[in-house]
């Protein structure tokens, strides 16, 4: 599922993105940490993976997903 940045904290490594729908949807540390990323800057496309409610992988929409 594709989304858009909209907040990123490098310290915690936790953050926020936009749904295409305009649904707000918070990530933590383990979504991020989960994916091959440095850095996230708001804006930026990105691919995430959801089990439930819950963002489990961050990625760039450039990179793959796991599958």
């Amino acid at each position: 599922m594709q989304a858009t940045v909209r907040i990123f904290d490098p310290a915690t490594r936790s953050g926020s993105v936009f749904l295409d729908d305009g649904t707000e949807i918070p990530f933590e540390a383990a979504a991020f940490d989960a994916g091959p990323l440095r850095l996230l800057r708001s804006g930026q496309r990105v691919n995430i993976v959801m089990d439930g409610d819950d963002v489990t992988y961050v990625t760039l929409s450039t990179f793959p997903v796991p599958g």
